[in-house]
């Protein structure tokens, strides 16, 4: 089973993990059709894409920036609604820690596949 990689709120972190960098990451639900007023059903049902969406996009950018977990510290959630296609959606901005195991350097890392060759050149001359 693969560890957890991303934290949210309340939960905690790896001890092991030293901070890398504060980012954020936006996201969207899926749209359905209609408005998102007094439609509890339709509400829950954009707020579980968007949260699915967020981690999907938390998950690529611990990869992308090297780190190994990410926790989240913040959220905001606003809904939208388009008139012309008649649509609703939520779309999220999500602020995160992004932790790097304890005493690693990113050379030292079990796989670099995921860093773009530009910075593996810069990291093996250091």
């Amino acid at each position: 089973m693969a560890h957890q990689r991303v934290f949210w709120h309340r939960e905690l972190p790896p001890f092991d993990g030293e901070v890398v960098a504060e980012h954020f990451i936006d996201a969207q639900s899926d749209r359905v059709p209609g408005g998102l007023a007094h439609r509890d059903e339709l509400w829950a049902q954009c707020h579980e894409t968007l949260m699915a969406h967020a981690k999907a996009r938390l998950d690529q950018e611990i990869g992308r920036l090297g780190g190994d977990y990410a926790h989240v510290l913040d959220e905001s959630i606003d809904s939208h609604y388009g008139p012309v296609t008649d649509t609703a959606w939520l779309q999220g901005r999500f602020t995160y820690v992004l932790l790097r195991q304890a005493g690693q350097r990113v050379e030292d890392r079990s796989s670099t596949e995921h860093l773009p060759a530009s910075l593996l050149t810069r990291l093996e001359y250091q």
